[in-house]
């Protein structure tokens, strides 16, 4: 059994509602990860941190991050681990937590990046994991601008090692995405699934630890109803988290 924390995979949405003269804001708080957080869960330890807790609730140690032997960053940009509310709100210095969490997997901890408008690059470039500590740990490096491919007509990956543990007892065919991020993988990667020349699912040891990058999404809208019920989705983020924890 291995100890996970998912982080992400939450969103609240706010929009204006327009009726003839009156408008009027709605929000709405959504949880996209539910399959994902079930899959993880299965003969696993979860732990669900939604996004809006990121800022103020992610470790901010490293002995609070040993507490788990697999992270899970998912539609998570770059400015919820650097921003503590109490550093904007009071300028009180707090750890960098994309160096905290470098170094976690360098000292033998298990991290992967799944894709979304808020990963790697991310919608405008607003995920920003270019150039920072967390991009060295990962298997991929990330672009410095928007790395969206959308793909409304579907896109179906292919299997580049199907002899990887990471892949075992997976149908040999994939469902279609609608889209992914964008990334380059290192010479040292090993790149397991691809879409077209991309990436979808890369891997590598860093240090003591591994860590993995899937590019495309877990969840809707890039991750459509195929994938989630597709027989090979729970033993997907099964074999991976168990790969990453080093078991």
């Amino acid at each position: 059994m291995s100890r996970i924390l998912l982080a992400g995979e939450q969103v609240t949405a706010v929009s204006v509602q327009v009726k003839g003269f009156d408008c009027f804001n709605a929000n709405a708080y959504v949880e996209d990860g539910s399959a994902l957080a079930a899959a993880l869960s299965q003969g696993n330890e979860l732990t669900w941190m939604k996004t809006q807790a990121v800022p103020s609730q992610f470790p901010e140690t490293m002995a609070a991050l040993r507490a788990y032997d697999v992270v899970v960053i998912s539609d998570v940009g770059s400015n919820s681990l650097l921003f503590h509310p109490e550093m904007l709100a009071k300028s009180l210095r707090h750890p960098n937590r994309l160096t905290l969490l470098r170094d976690y997997v360098a000292g033998g901890g298990g991290l992967v990046m799944i894709g979304g408008w808020m990963s790697f690059a991310g919608v405008d470039g607003k995920a920003r994991f270019h150039s920072t500590p967390l991009e060295e740990a990962l298997p991929v490096t990330c672009l410095p601008y928007d790395d969206r491919q959308e793909r409304p007509e579907g896109v179906i990956p292919a299997v580049a090692l199907p002899a990887h543990p990471v892949l075992a007892g997976l149908p040999g065919t994939w469902p279609y995405f609608l889209g992914y991020n964008q990334v380059k993988p290192r010479p040292q990667a090993q790149v397991l699934v691809k879409v077209d020349n991309d990436p979808l699912l890369a891997v590598w040891q860093f240090g003591k630890g591994r860590a993995a990058a899937f590019t495309s999404d877990a969840a809707p809208h890039w991750g459509p109803p195929d994938f989630l019920n597709w027989p090979g989705y729970v033993p997907l983020w099964k074999n991976l988290s168990a790969w990453l924890a080093g078991k």
